[in-house]
């Protein structure tokens, strides 16, 4: 079970051993819930709401994950315990892999993994709207010849071709984020990938479930062992989870997944996201603002944040799937790939890695 505690005044403090939720009601009264510690597994705070040092400590002896959030879903911060929980032998691997060949190998099978799932996502579209087949045809046929690229560029380690690699990622992204908007219905198509703000309301809910998602990937690489810092292809800029941003390639067309459901049943309307005053528009684009004006957005409210949270948590963890030969919840997939990406860089390649269930 997962706790994402979102509305505005809300406290989460211990009663009885156990997790108790509080908040006002519109009529004045206080309204509480509580929950076994036994049973929660992810602690998620947005901003205005509050702990607790009862309550860090209650989730640390039962090991819930504690994350706080951003206004757009991304985590800047989690409480979790001091323990390391694997050998360190896992992390200075990471680092040395990083600057030779095997890091330029692990990258593309990312990316390529990536850029199979995206076409694989229009392949499924495809079956229920032949007429804009041809269209679809031509976008695949474009992604395909972007994987050829990166499948057969030269490198001796990332390095040597990451801007490159970037180019034929974001050239992917773009054919992508066309095509999803090209078949949504016309009153929620969108013009391309914006963030911090969000310029539509297509790109708050993917931002958001970008954001939960950065969430899962993290746990998961500190449970596997390593180190979510040390990035192979993304800047080790400071403070920036590099590898995070990495391994989570694969992944994310899980959460644009759950973003055009939502859309495409047109269970999402103007009531579900705010307008915001902006931020910094990081790098401008043809007809947008320039670098460092602020710019407007939307962003999602107490309304929008619920109904992607559970269609999020439902198909993440609730909706398993075949996967390496097991059933698995996708969140769990992710683990055992972390896992197994783990042993491997520490030479550990035989079988399947077991998995603590998150």
């Amino acid at each position: 079970m997962q706790l994402h505690i979102t509305t505005y005044g809300t406290y989460l403090h211990v009663k009885d051993s156990m997790f108790d939720v509080r908040r006002k009601g519109d009529d004045g009264r206080v309204l509480s819930a509580t929950y076994s510690a036994e049973k929660v597994t992810h602690i998620l705070l947005a901003t205005g709401t509050s702990l607790s040092t009862d309550a860090v400590k209650l989730a640390m002896r039962h090991n819930v994950d504690i994350v706080f959030l951003e206004r757009d879903g991304d985590p800047m911060g989690r409480v979790w315990h001091a323990k390391l929980g694997s050998t360190t032998k896992i992390r200075k691997r990471q680092l040395e892999v990083s600057l030779g060949a095997e890091g330029l190998r692990w990258v593309r099978t990312w990316l390529l993994a990536k850029l199979d799932n995206q076409a694989g996502f229009i392949r499924s579209l495809k079956k229920h709207r032949l007429q804009h087949s041809a269209y679809l045809d031509d976008k695949l046929a474009r992604l395909d010849a972007l994987s050829v690229s990166i499948s057969t560029l030269d490198g001796a380690r990332v390095a040597d071709v990451a801007d490159t690699l970037r180019g034929l990622e974001g050239t992917a992204g773009r054919l992508y984020f066309e095509t999803l908007s090209y078949v949504l219905p016309a009153d929620y198509q969108f013009n391309g990938r914006s963030s911090r703000p969000a310029h539509d309301a297509f790109n708050a809910f993917l931002n958001y479930a970008y954001g939960m998602l950065y969430g899962k990937v993290e746990k998961t690489l500190m449970l596997a062992g390593l180190d979510p810092y040390v990035g192979f292809l993304h800047r080790d800029d400071y403070n920036q989870l590099s590898m995070v941003y990495d391994f989570i390639e694969p992944y994310r067309g899980w959460a644009d997944e759950v973003v055009f459901r939502l859309f495409s049943a047109k269970k999402v309307n103007k009531s579900h996201v705010d307008a915001v005053s902006g931020g910094r528009n990081g790098g401008a684009k043809a007809g947008e603002s320039t670098p460092g004006e602020s710019t407007p957005g939307v962003s999602l409210n107490a309304e929008g944040k619920p109904l992607l949270v559970n269609a999020f948590n439902e198909f993440m963890d609730n909706d398993p799937i075949r996967y390496r030969g097991r059933n698995l919840v996708r969140s769990h997939c992710i683990q055992l790939d972390a896992h197994q990406f783990a042993n491997e860089l520490i030479g550990k390649t035989g079988g399947m890695p077991e998995l603590t269930m998150l």
